[in-house]
């Protein structure tokens, strides 16, 4: 039989997709910068170790706020009003941070870039998820997650190009040109349509049906698009008018309690996927790598700065080329090869840098070229590993497996988790190192990476090529699997791929 004709890359989705995900950029520039900046801020404000590392890592923990606060900001005034909030928050942190005199005010600026990132982090991966079509989702989906990479790398660059600046405007200067994207991001956020499904959720069908028009593959999935998400809204199939009453709970209420209290099983397993995946994508210890490159680097035997910063700056350019090469493949291979294939990879990086450090630590005062290329490649490998699969899959499951009514609200509880587990990660690494060694702790992240490959294998259905409003279906039919074989006495593993359910039937 013949294979029907792939359909033609939507350029209207794209150019949404693409605007929507810039706001990224800045979440990734606002952390990663920070592993170039510690060095200079360390000696110009006189700070100890400990300092350095909770204003490292304390961003992550206030963007949990961010992140939470987003879902139903979004529910509230819209996808693309939150967007232009978080650019605003944004410039607001960069500036604060730029100027500040003392330890307490770069703390009060990195308060709110980090509300800014947990805005970021949340809206723009479900504003791409509910503008994409499903043959693309994947494709448009990851776009926030390349975008942060880009960040981290112009990040990194920054560090490198302001190091040669006197020590008090160098790490002021990395600080302050953050301040410069929000503002022409706001501006093109403008430009955007609002996300379709949020529009039917308050009413306006007729502004939905000439998004969904321009954002959909061809005119009858557009039909069929609208017509399911009605339907999930709780809208009449037969209405046909532009303008509706708004439906009960189209601001969001309500959705905690359905979410937490009382779950049905579909969106308890929901939840419990998404939650989980965003745990094993930071506890695995890609934020240690990404802020305390240069201190890595130290340790493996690179001494100079500019050696390290170099270093560093390769991780950047490894973690965005790799999350490139993932953005083609979601949609071709589907999600669970590509986030099992990478999970494999980051446990085999990791096993084998903490086996370097640990030869390294054994020979003091000796510098062991063969390790310290070998410590510098398997940090690429393991960076390259992440951006392959876990790095943007998270992103792209967690912001399309749930009911159009919990959506933004349960994204926001998976970018919550993501951002505790990272700033625990990131607040907690020297100390970590200092108390079981740099090697135990990778060992330590090998070891939670490999029992994120074992819930991965067990809990995630494959996505690929689903519409939004399939997957509590999806998911529900995964319940009862699951049920059916905790009733034999073992849980099943299930291998699903686009074309079937998680417990192998056909749809």
């Amino acid at each position: 039989m013949a294979q029907p004709e792939k359909p033609k890359r939507n350029m209207y989705a794209l150019g949404c997709s693409c605007l929507a995900s810039m706001t990224s950029i800045v979440s990734g520039y606002d952390v990663a910068v920070m592993s170039g900046a510690n060095l200079f801020i360390k000696n110009d404000l006189k700070i100890d170790d400990t300092k350095i590392e909770i204003l490292a890592g304390i961003i992550n923990v206030y963007s949990i706020i961010g992140s939470i606060a987003a879902g139903r900001t979004s529910d509230w005034i819209g996808r693309r009003y939150t967007m232009i909030l978080a650019c605003a928050i944004f410039f607001t942190g960069a500036l604060v941070m730029a100027l500040a005199p003392n330890y307490a005010i770069l703390m009060a600026g990195r308060f709110v870039a980090g509300v800014g990132v947990g805005y970021a982090f949340m809206i723009a991966p479900v504003y791409a998820a509910e503008v994409a079509p499903a043959s693309s989702r994947g494709f448009l989906t990851s776009f926030p997650e390349v975008f942060i990479n880009f960040g981290v790398l112009l990040g990194y660059v920054s560090n490198f190009a302001f190091a040669g600046l006197p020590e008090h405007l160098s790490w002021r200067m990395m600080f302050g040109v953050g301040a410069v994207p929000p503002v022409f991001l706001a501006l093109g956020v403008l430009a955007m349509p609002e996300s379709p499904r949020w529009l039917v959720m308050q009413g306006r069908l007729g502004e939905a049906k000439a998004i969904l028009a321009k954002t959909s593959d061809t005119p009858a999935e557009a039909e069929l698009r609208l017509s399911e998400i009605k339907e999930a809204a709780g809208i009449p199939e037969g209405c046909t008018d532009e303008v509706v009453p708004v439906p009960e709970r189209s601001h969001g209420e309500g959705v905690w309690k359905e979410l937490l209290i009382t779950p049905t099983p579909p969106v308890r397993r929901t939840l419990l996927a998404a939650l989980g995946l965003q745990f094993f994508q930071q506890a695995s210890g890609i934020d240690s790598v990404v802020l305390y490159g240069p201190t890595i680097f130290e340790k493996a035997g690179l001494k100079g700065k500019t050696e390290r910063l170099g270093a560093t700056v390769a991780v950047g350019f490894t973690k965005t080329s790799f999350i490139l090469v993932a953005t083609f493949l979601l949609d071709r291979v589907g999600r669970r090869p590509l986030l099992l294939s990478s999970a494999a990879g980051m446990i085999a990086s990791l096993i084998t840098l903490a086996s370097v450090l640990l030869t390294i630590d054994h020979h003091p005062g000796e510098k062991l070229t063969w390790a310290v290329a070998l410590c510098i490649a398997t940090v690429l490998t393991f960076v390259g590993s992440f951006s392959i699969g876990l790095g943007p899959i998270a992103w792209v499951y967690s912001s399309e497996i749930f009911p159009l009514r919990l959506r933004a609200q349960g994204a926001s509880l998976g970018a919550s988790m993501n951002r505790l587990m990272s700033g625990a990660v990131t607040m907690s690494f020297l100390s970590l190192y200092k108390a079981i060694s740099i090697s135990g702790s990778f060992y330590l992240y090998a070891g939670i990476a490999a029992a994120g490959w074992v819930f991965f294998y067990v809990f995630l259905p494959e996505t690929r090529g689903r519409n939004l409003e399939e997957m509590e279906e999806l998911f529900g039919k995964a319940s009862k699997s699951s049920e059916k074989a905790e009733e034999k006495g073992g849980i099943e593993l299930v291998k699903g791929d686009g074309g079937e359910s998680h417990d192998g039937r056909k749809d």
